[in-house]
């Protein structure tokens, strides 16, 4: 981490899981915890329907709220989607787009990420844009060619002022919610390409002031070893982030 040029930040993926009340429960018990985490930022990455339970119960405390998903577009006749603008007017302000399960499941393309990006921006959300390879792209080498060409398509058109304002997840697929972890070294390797490629695009200082989370499968055991790294600035928690006492482990790792 390099809390010199950017922020750290600790961001809790619940996926398709815990209701309102569970939200509020758990918000709760997070909210001394995060007050204490002078050098890091907590943000929780909560379902549609708890999104206002989330925001109500983290009022005046240094936890932050992210959709997982938006459209690119305001308005419209897209029946199931929520557009920037919504999210905005609950009082969220992160978005997880193009998470690895979105492309699976979904069909979410580089196009489509890069358009949700834009969009985020444009009504000021601060997106956290996820990149990473599959293991056969791993196994061949590929990595961080396939990598610098989802940052190129995830930073296509975003102004310069905007650039570090995005936050981007490198979440290898293979070792999302597998138990499988990229090494340290290997996650601090891709962080250190993704860094050098927006260098390329934007130059040296809007290159330093980008965060990079790691976000496969980091947990209170890898924690503190991951964040030790200089081109890893925090982590997108999947199922860690679900126990509130597994995720503050992990916050205090990363306020260290």
């Amino acid at each position: 981490m390099n809390r010199r040029y950017r922020k750290t930040i600790i961001a809790g993926n619940w996926k398709m899981n815990k209701n309102p009340a569970e939200t509020k429960e758990f918000i709760t018990q997070l909210k001394p915890h995060a007050a204490r985490a002078k050098w890091c930022e907590t943000v929780l990455c909560v379902p549609f329907i708890d999104i206002p339970a989330a925001v109500k119960a983290a009022k005046n405390t240094r936890v932050f709220i992210a959709a997982q998903n938006m459209h690119h577009e305001s308005s419209g006749a897209y029946t199931g989607e929520v557009s920037g603008e919504m999210l905005v007017s609950l009082g969220v302000k992160y978005v997880v787009i193009g998470h690895s399960e979105r492309r699976q499941y979904f069909g979410e393309t580089e196009d489509t990420v890069s358009q949700k990006v834009r969009a985020a921006l444009a009504c000021g959300l601060r997106p956290i844009v996820c990149v990473g390879e599959s293991m056969s792209q791993r196994e061949k080498n590929l990595t961080l060619d396939y990598v610098r060409m989802q940052i190129k398509t995830v930073f296509w058109d975003v102004d310069p002022k905007d650039v570090k304002k995005v936050v981007v997840a490198y979440e290898p697929i293979w070792a999302i919610g597998t138990g499988k972890t990229a090494t340290a070294q290997q996650a601090d390797e891709v962080g250190r390409a993704i860094r050098e490629c927006i260098r390329e695009i934007y130059g040296a200082r809007h290159a330093r002031s980008v965060t990079i989370l790691y976000g496969g499968s980091m947990n209170p055991k890898n924690a503190k070893e991951l964040l030790a790294m200089p081109d890893v600035d925090g982590g997108l928690i999947g199922g860690a982030s679900l126990q509130c006492d597994d995720f503050v482990q992990i916050l205090d790792a990363a306020d260290q």
